[in-house]
């Protein structure tokens, strides 16, 4: 089968970081399906694990965690899907990832593809959505209010993948007023677009820009990229007992600052079920499952923003660079195999 790969990690511009391979399609397990894979999406754990995880024994590395497809065989532990159906997930980063024709995922962590998106649309949601709403729902539980705050939650990044995402399912599933951030003009509109009461730019001071509006301080704030840079910022703007959420990487997190005003701190991975195998796991399953039923019903829609196609090498390679420019508005997607 057709595949992407790397066998040394490193930087984009090098002639071997992604090449186009031919691999062994492989068998449905246990719990595996099978999925012919139609479309990818692209995400920053890509470029990252591309930068510097090696594969092992020498074999390839593949990258790749939001995929749609149909489903060619079924493992024997499977429950509730059957060869033919349309199915979309990020899978697990402990496994080989969805760039190639054919591709295995443990069947607890798929979901229902929407009925009413192409492949294209569909794939750009999986990882962007368990991530949004494990953050939401399960991490910083915004549907129970914080005493005395505003109800509102701060999301800053609002127009990458994530935030994109979660500026919908809190207008769809909650009465909170969404306040997000983008620095350029283009963003901003989409951010609009997508849903958010307030826009602030992230080049600017963030305390000062919620003290302009008058609302109060925040009860949550959901921050997706650059924490570091806006730290003091989130200690000064959060309300007292407030809840704090983060799914980047900072070098260095000094959290003392939020001591005083008793604010908790949440991480999110939304690999942690998958690599863990945790008792909650299908968790994952069932929440695509309700995003692909808000989709169908209308209240949220695809992040889709660009398409490139076929699925190979040199467009994997455009994609990452888009992601590593620091300039991507929701998601890329690569769709399509082309000729076998």
């Amino acid at each position: 089968m057709k595949a992407i790969g790397y066998k040394i990690p490193g930087a984009l511009d090098r002639p071997d970081a992604l090449q186009d391979i031919v691999l062994d399609r492989p068998v449905a397990t246990g719990h595996d399906l099978l999925v012919e894979v139609a479309a990818v999406s692209v995400n920053p754990v890509d470029t990252k694990v591309r930068a510097s995880a090696a594969p092992t024994n020498d074999d390839w590395k593949v990258l790749g965690w939001d995929a749609v497809g149909k489903i060619v065989e079924v493992g024997p532990r499977v429950e509730g899907f059957a060869i033919g159906d349309e199915v979309f997930y990020a899978g697990s980063i402990t496994r080989q990832g969805a760039n190639s024709q054919f591709h295995l995922v443990d069947a607890r962590i798929v979901g229902r593809k929407p009925k009413t998106l192409s492949n294209a649309e569909a794939a750009a949601l999986p990882l962007t959505a368990i991530t949004a709403w494990e953050m939401l729902f399960d991490r910083i539980d915004i549907r129970r209010p914080v005493p005395g705050a505003a109800n509102a939650v701060l999301i800053i990044g609002g127009a990458g993948g994530v935030g994109s995402i979660a500026i919908q399912l809190i207008r769809a599933l909650t009465d909170l007023v969404v306040i997000a951030t983008a620095s350029r003009a283009d963003t901003q509109e989409w951010i609009k677009g997508l849903g958010a009461h307030h826009v602030l730019d992230h080049g600017q001071p963030l305390a000062r820009q919620i003290q302009a509006l008058g609302i109060g301080a925040p009860a949550f704030v959901f921050s997706t990229t650059h924490t570091d840079q806006h730290l003091d910022d989130i200690q000064t703007l959060i309300a007292p007992q407030g809840r704090f959420g983060l799914i980047d990487d900072p070098a260095l997190l000094d959290v003392v600052g939020f001591k005083r005003k008793a604010v908790s701190i949440h991480w999110e991975l939304m690999f942690t079920r998958s690599i863990f195998e945790t008792a909650d796991m299908a968790e994952q399953g069932r929440l695509l499952n309700e995003v692909s039923r808000l989709v169908d019903a209308g209240r949220i829609r695809t992040t889709l923003t660009q398409t490139l196609s076929p699925i190979n090498a040199a467009n994997l390679k455009a994609a990452h660079a888009l992601i590593e420019s620091g300039r991507a508005k929701g998601k890329v997607v690569l769709e399509g195999f082309g000729p076998t």
